[in-house]
């Protein structure tokens, strides 16, 4: 476990919290592993009926690339598994996750709410997917699930292009399920929660898996698929290049 994800429970509902606002939220390989643990654990609760995730005045800034350009340089697969991981547990969760996003969601901050049920997000909030800009690919089954979410020309803009979109456009494009005033994200994202605890949680987990199910073999298969490209790309002078011009900013 790590400082910096903050987990904790309270009547039924189980809460992730990323906690680095000095890195805006950025995510390393211990916190990425905490994520994953405490994701199992509740999913393994029988008194937990639904989890929330969030951040603070940023959900994340994504990967902590520091962090990451260290493995890759060095041949250290650990944090590309952890990554691998947690979004293996997130993608396989059977209870309903309720995501609460404010400020920045980059990268994998975006790319995990398309494995969430509900998404709140601030009006402020901007998302961005700027893996082409980085040398490398779309990760978590994105490039399988936001054309299906938002449709192929849509996704293909965002995953292509890379640039921030605001929160009425996530909404738009299906990534985001309600945008309310940045200070009440929070308190909607938890009241959203207490609901879904409220209801019957078998019936709850057998309508997430029936929709779940219906594309699981062929997320999880493009995940795997992108997993073999990201590597790849890793070891490419495009992905050190471009890392290289970011950190020296």
């Amino acid at each position: 476990m790590t400082a910096e994800i903050v987990v904790s429970a309270d009547s039924g509902v189980g809460d992730i919290r990323i906690d680095r606002p000095a890195k805006k939220n950025a995510i390393s390989t211990p916190m990425y592993a905490a994520m994953a643990d405490a994701l199992e654990a509740f999913d393994r609760d029988a008194a937990i009926r639904t989890v929330t995730i969030r951040g603070g005045s940023d959900f994340t800034a994504g990967n902590d690339m520091r962090d990451f350009m260290g493995a890759a340089a060095s041949g250290d697969t650990s944090a590309l598994d952890a990554i691998v991981d947690f979004l293996t547990r997130l993608s396989d969760f059977s209870k309903p996750l309720v995501a609460a996003v404010r400020g920045n969601a980059v990268g994998i901050g975006t790319t995990m709410l398309l494995h969430a049920d509900v998404v709140v997000a601030g009006a402020p909030a901007r998302f961005r997917l700027p893996f082409a800009q980085l040398g490398l690919v779309p990760e978590a089954g994105s490039s399988l699930l936001l054309p299906l979410i938002a449709g192929r020309t849509r996704a293909a803009w965002l995953l292509l292009a890379g640039e921030f979109f605001s929160a009425d456009e996530a909404l738009a494009a299906g990534i985001v399920t309600k945008v309310v005033p940045d200070e009440r994200v929070d308190e909607v994202a938890a009241d959203i929660a207490a609901k879904l605890a409220a209801l019957p949680p078998v019936a709850l987990r057998e309508t997430k898996r029936l929709m779940r199910d219906a594309i699981a073999k062929d997320v999880r298969a493009q995940m795997d698929a992108e997993v073999g490209a990201f590597s790849e790309r890793l070891a490419s002078d495009e992905f050190r290049t471009a890392v290289s011009n970011v950190l020296a900013r």
